[in-house]
């Protein structure tokens, strides 16, 4: 997998994820998506990728994240999604997990909010959408997951809801990576 791999693969990746995001019923919110992710199984296509990426965009990122470095690319020439700008690339260097497909794995919407935690945060989701209440009870076939990441000098408390389906994952959270990452500086 590689950097030109990646471009051919964003139009069928994001039709799945506009269907996904509209099956979930966020596509009535018109949340910012302020980054997507790829998933890589070994370091040598992670380093191959930052090379890539760094040729023509900058790394605005480097941090610990559960004992592996993520990197947040900066685009020059952002992705589309819908109407939507994709500004950054999350790309974490791989942990012990393999996963079944490498590439774009999910992309992240910011729903603008004060929530400090994941029960404050599903609370305003549900009732701004309220058709996910089953989805986040467990009620149908979309995993859910809930967790509040944190990098080693993050200041911000950033909760996260991750809906699964099909290979695709859409997570949604208060604040915008460029606003988490100017916290570690601070």
């Amino acid at each position: 997998m590689n950097y030109p791999y990646l471009i051919e693969t964003w139009p069928e990746f994001s039709a799945r994820i506009e269907a996904f995001i509209s099956q979930l019923g966020l596509d009535k919110l018109s949340l910012e998506c302020d980054h997507c992710a790829l998933r890589v199984n070994d370091a040598d296509k992670a380093k191959l990728l930052t090379e890539q990426f760094s040729e023509h965009d900058e790394v605005i990122s480097n941090n610990m994240i559960n004992g592996r470095p993520i990197l947040i690319i900066k685009l020059t020439q952002p992705l589309t999604l819908a109407d939507k700008n994709v500004t950054c690339v999350e790309l974490p260097y791989p942990s012990d997990k393999n996963y079944p497909v490498e590439g774009w794995e999910h992309v992240e919407l910011v729903m603008p909010s004060t929530a400090q935690t994941c029960e404050q945060l599903v609370t305003e989701l549900v009732e701004k959408v309220p058709t996910l209440a089953p989805i986040i009870a467990g009620e149908t076939a979309i995993k859910v997951k809930q967790s509040s990441p944190k990098g080693d000098n993050e200041r911000l408390a950033n909760p996260t809801i991750a809906f699964k389906a099909e290979g695709i994952c859409v997570k949604v959270h208060p604040l915008g990576i460029e606003a988490i990452i100017a916290s570690e500086l601070n």
